[in-house]
């Protein structure tokens, strides 16, 4: 017979990027008494990753729990970026509520329709937090409208709609009931979870059932299955069987060796989980997102959605440049190839692949976000590797079309700038959907545009509005193939021979285009060190010193200045590099080139073509 456990919430955070998810979780924590009274916290907690806290962004989802007036409350901070949207969707299995945390000046925006309409469909209850209310330009009630709206256009059921509003400032740490309220805590916030988010249901009576939703990986455990248990008890030592919804032939006998809850930051090792416990399992290798442990003696998978496809894919290819094995720890196949293979415990939304070439692999993801990630990880790692152009994945249909991925881009940027953005987008063939006024004065844009289309975008979106332009997509399924683009109308500039590259060299170079090197530089030929002004590529010898001559002219003597050089970065290079380039990638550098290096070898190939 099935029963809630009262003295348990499943919770978990959703919102657009940036809108302070993990800094809400950072307050929850602290206030609930996680923390010692004099013990040193970084901001931003759950952020553990490097990457995650320099750039200020989510990436894997992550559990913690607090405790609040005797009832145990799992939270889970999930990312807002759409590249690892199939994290969102596969934690909101775990969990009977959600948070929605809405910035009190952006408002809804795209990633929020997103996250709520996964949690909709789960038919999972909704508490609408509405952040950043101390912000100056805050308009907290016609975000609530925007949030209305939004469920109605989501077609929420009257209990959803129904939801309760709170007002926050994560930062400032306290939530309020009312906007005139008072309030200098997070107990009114606390208080709603306990009031309207259902206690988890499950039989305790029941054969055991357990979905898992993440993967984690620890050198020392293996591989670490987290998920709920749903229906009777998980305890150490117990005989289960993994089967899988999607996989009618998976049926493995195995023995849980481990088993964990979250208690903070931490996990503590427990004997036995009951139902609605989120647990971490350990000592089973084979274990996977998506798979159910079950008592032998009825083995029910739990349904469970299909992890989303990757839409893009990009080469990792052994370096073999004249510079190869200088710089990086880890430089051969097999080195590639383990830490790609490694990558795939944790990360489902990868595809990693081997190609002819035993030097060679085609690695698939969500987003150009998805790879670059991996990319600056593995750098950080002491790798080194080259890199293809990231290129989309196309698909046919039954009557042999070809499809490729489509985006909705949704694009704010002020009314100067909204001419410029339509006229870059059309060219990348994109379709503008709408175009409405925002509340700030700037221009809200829809586009509907082939994935390919948005490769490389960025960058240049950022230099023609100034900086000021914001830029959300989602990925919005396959259309037929709509014709060939071209990535980019100019050329590169290309270094003629190897060598150090010198002032004077770098001085008659620089009216060709803009450099990517500055002076003393090692360069070799074959190697990309500009941007030319001209559609087609330009050699250049930058290593060219000044012929000394026994006359003196007044003029000569004087100083050769240089235009300071663009260094790019790794989004940028990525952006940058066409079809027939690599980018090259070692621990200290990030170095453009041509696939082929030989310029004779280049132009018999463009000749060929």
């Amino acid at each position: 017979m099935k029963q809630a456990r009262e003295d348990i919430r499943n919770v978990a955070i959703i919102a657009h990027v940036d809108h302070g998810k993990t800094t809400l979780v950072d307050q929850l924590l602290r206030q609930s008494g996680v923390f010692r009274e004099n013990q040193a916290v970084q901001e931003r907690v759950m952020d553990s990753n490097d990457i995650e806290r320099e750039r200020g962004i989510t990436i894997l989802s992550k559990n913690t729990a607090v405790y609040y007036k005797n009832t145990k409350i799992n939270i889970i901070d999930t990312p807002g970026h759409a590249d690892f949207g199939g994290e969102v969707e596969r934690v909101l299995k775990m969990v009977d509520g959600v948070i929605l945390l809405v910035d009190a000046f952006e408002g809804a925006m795209p990633q929020t329709k997103f996250v709520l309409k996964k949690a909709l469909e789960l038919d999972l209850h909704v508490i609408v937090c509405i952040n950043k209310i101390d912000r100056p330009e805050a308009r907290p009630d016609e975000v609530i409208d925007e949030v209305l709206e939004l469920l109605m256009d989501l077609d929420a059921s009257d209990e959803q709609l129904d939801c309760p509003f709170l007002y926050a400032s994560a930062k400032a740490g306290h939530a309020m009931l009312d906007l005139n309220d008072s309030s200098d805590n997070m107990e009114p916030l606390f208080e709603t979870i306990l009031k309207y988010i259902p206690a988890p249901t499950g039989d305790p009576e029941a054969p055991t059932q357990a979905l898992i939703s993440t993967i984690d990986y620890n050198e020392y455990v293996g591989r670490i299955g987290v998920g709920k248990v749903e229906n009777g008890t998980l305890s150490v030592n117990q005989d289960v069987v993994l089967v899988n919804h999607h996989d009618s032939s998976k049926m493995k006998k195995v023995k849980i060796s481990k088993l964990y809850e979250f208690d903070g930051l931490n996990k503590i090792e427990v004997k036995e989980a009951g139902i609605g416990s989120i647990v971490a399992i350990a000592g089973i290798t084979d274990i996977h997102i998506g798979d159910t442990l079950c008592s032998p003696e009825n083995p029910e998978p739990i349904p469970f959605q299909k992890i989303s496809e990757p839409t893009i894919s990009m080469n990792f290819i052994v370096n073999d440049s004249p510079f190869a094995g200088q710089e990086g720890k880890f430089v051969t196949s097999r080195h590639l190839r383990e830490r790609l293979m490694r990558e795939l415990n944790t990360d489902v939304s990868l595809r990693v692949e081997d190609t002819d070439s035993t030097d060679c692999f085609k690695v698939s993801g969500r987003g150009e976000l998805h790879l670059s990630v991996l990319i600056e990880n593995m750098r950080r790692e002491g790798y080194e590797f080259a890199v293809s152009k990231a290129e989309v994945i196309y698909k046919e249909d039954e009557r042999g079309r070809k499809l490729e991925p489509m985006e909705i881009a949704y694009i704010d940027v002020p009314e100067e700038f909204s001419g410029t953005v339509i006229q870059r987008l059309s060219e990348r063939k994109g379709e503008l959907q709408g175009m409405s006024p925002a509340s700030d004065g700037s221009t809200r844009l829809e586009f509907h545009i082939p994935s390919r289309g948005l490769i490389g975008f960025r960058g240049e979106f950022m230099t023609s509005t100034k900086g000021t332009g914001i830029l959300n997509t989602a990925f919005d399924g396959y259309s037929p193939y709509k014709g060939d683009l071209q990535y980019r109308k100019q050329g590169s500039l290309i270094a003629f021979e190897a060598g150090e590259s010198v002032t004077y060299g770098l001085f008659s170079a620089q009216d060709r285009g803009t450099l990517f090197i500055g002076p003393g530089e090692k360069v070799y030929s074959g190697m990309v060190i500009g941007q030319s002004g001209k559609p087609e590529d330009i050699e250049l010898n930058v290593c060219k010193t000044k012929h000394l001559t026994n006359t003196r002219s007044s003029s000569a003597d004087e100083a050769l200045k240089l235009t300071p050089p663009r260094i790019l970065s790794l989004e940028q290079a990525l952006d940058f590099i066409d079809v027939d380039e690599l980018l090259e990638i070692t621990p200290q550098s990030l170095r453009i080139r041509k696939k082929i290096l030989d310029s004779r070898l280049r132009k018999r190939q463009s000749f060929k073509k």
